[in-house]
């Protein structure tokens, strides 16, 4: 019987062993195996470049075809182990290169496969759709695949801070009786209902009941997770499923704290990418935005303010219009040189049930967005903790309480004041990369037309 004890070492080496072991050992050249994916291959008849792609980057091999250095048929697609002597030189993508020695195929693709999309070139000419279409291939080109390297560092920020701010992070289930926004039998157009067993279901458009019923367990929560929406809107912004960032802060003074602390955690974010991630920064030149003082403006305010300079009548009351944000932003850059603003105080009657009034006019709410580049990437507020408030402000709406038993029932047995927030991951990263449609920063997006690949 074997018994598993611990990793075993690995013949081959990553890029970074390999550049240390050059510098550490004062040499010039070091003999190394390497494996990974046939990025791009240029013949130059005595000898061929061969770019490899690999996790940790790419590494470019000489390999001469005279002699006695016997080659493989090579093309995209396929994986080698590469053994050879790596040296330095500043001309090749990392500074060093592999002399190739030998070259042992590992796996290849289907011979009469031919690759679909020149993904050796820094940029790819297709169309969205096709690109989407062909998204398992498509990634494998550098700037698509830095991308979500991008997004893994925004989504390590946010669960990395908030650790440090001594949250718990949760899991929710997604399959759910009722939906967040209006119970059993409203905001149908909006859910996506399934037959479980028998009985009616939803996909969870939210999971905000389910951070409020654990804020009274573990007072701080967080979750990274999926949810749906059935909404048929077909626009450079909408997904109907998307990543949300949700947190839930419990024993909040103010609806501001939220603000202070999402603000703290993008500023520990950007730092974050720009520590770790730099080389895939460079790669698609990305300019961090600056967040380290973000204006806040009341939603009243906002809508007058934009009014005025741009002359754009005021539209949609208790709501911002998608050029209203724009606008907003563009505003605030202006006057404050800030990507970023957060918009206050917005009118209760285009808040869910669960969010606080403001005390000192019930027409508006404890809440906020925050808007990136004149687009809502953030959706916050302060919560109603008093389980006969929240009873009364269903009423009033003409909702049935008894359908919410589940999530008063937390209410009913205390919990703190507390508030959240929710990020949506794609948008996030669409702004920052300065990308045109949120379906390029969604690795396999799904929309009113797409269900695959």
């Amino acid at each position: 019987m074997k018994v598993v004890s611990g990793m075993r070492e690995k013949r081959d080496k990553d890029l970074a062993q390999i550049k240390k072991g050059l510098q550490e050992a004062n040499l010039t050249e070091a003999e190394v195996i390497v494996r990974g994916a046939v990025h791009s291959i240029r013949d130059m008849g005595e000898f061929l470049f061969l770019v490899l792609r690999r996790y940790d980057g790419i590494l470019q091999c000489v390999a001469e075809k005279t002699g006695e250095n016997t080659l493989p048929e090579l093309r995209e697609g396929m994986t080698v182990e590469v053994s050879g002597r790596v040296r330095q030189e500043e001309r090749a993508p990392g500074g060093i290169e592999l002399a190739a020695e030998g070259i042992r195929l590992l796996s290849q693709p289907e011979p009469d496969s031919a690759m679909p999309l020149p993904i050796g070139k820094r940029k790819l000419s297709a169309s969205l759709e096709k690109r989407l279409s062909l998204r398992p291939v498509e990634l494998r080109n550098l700037e698509e695949r830095a991308v979500f390297r991008i997004q893994e560092g925004l989504v390590r920020g946010f669960r990395e801070f908030l650790h440090q701010q001594h949250f718990t992070e949760i899991r929710t289930p997604k399959l759910v009786a009722g939906n967040a926004e209006g119970g059993n039998d409203s905001g149908g157009a909006n859910v996506f209902r399934l037959e479980y067993f028998g009985k009616r279901a939803f996909l969870a458009q939210s999971p905000q009941f389910y951070k409020q019923m654990l804020v009274g367990v573990y007072d701080r929560v967080f979750e990274v997770a999926p949810v749906f929406r059935a909404e048929k809107h077909n626009t450079i912004r909408h997904l109907n499923e998307y990543t949300s960032m949700d947190l839930e802060l419990g024993y909040l003074d103010c609806f501001e704290e939220l603000m202070e602390l999402e603000q703290a955690m993008l500023a520990f974010t950007m730092d974050l990418l720009r520590k770790e991630y730099a080389r895939e920064l460079s790669l698609l030149q990305v300019k961090l935005p600056d967040v380290s003082r973000i204006p806040a403006v009341r939603f009243e305010e906002a809508k007058r303010l934009v009014s005025e300079r741009y002359g754009r009548p005021m539209k949609a009351p208790y709501d911002l219009e998608p050029e209203e944000e724009h606008l907003i932003g563009r505003y605030i850059k202006e006057e404050y040189g800030s990507d970023l603003v957060f918009v206050t105080h917005y009118p209760s009657k285009k808040r869910p049930f669960y969010t606080m009034d403001d005390p000192e006019d019930s027409r508006l709410t404890l809440s906020f967005d925050l808007l990136f580049g004149g687009m809502e990437i953030t959706t916050g507020g302060q919560r109603i903790h008093d389980y006969r408030q929240q009873v009364e402000k269903l009423i009033a709406r003409g909702m049935n309480p008894e359908e919410f038993a589940d999530y008063l029932m937390a209410h009913q047995n205390g919990l703190p004041p507390h508030g959240g927030l929710g990020i949506g991951l794609e948008r996030l990263t669409m702004k920052l990369l300065r990308r045109e449609n949120v379906r390029e920063t969604t690795m396999f997006p799904r929309d009113v037309t797409r269900l695959r690949p």
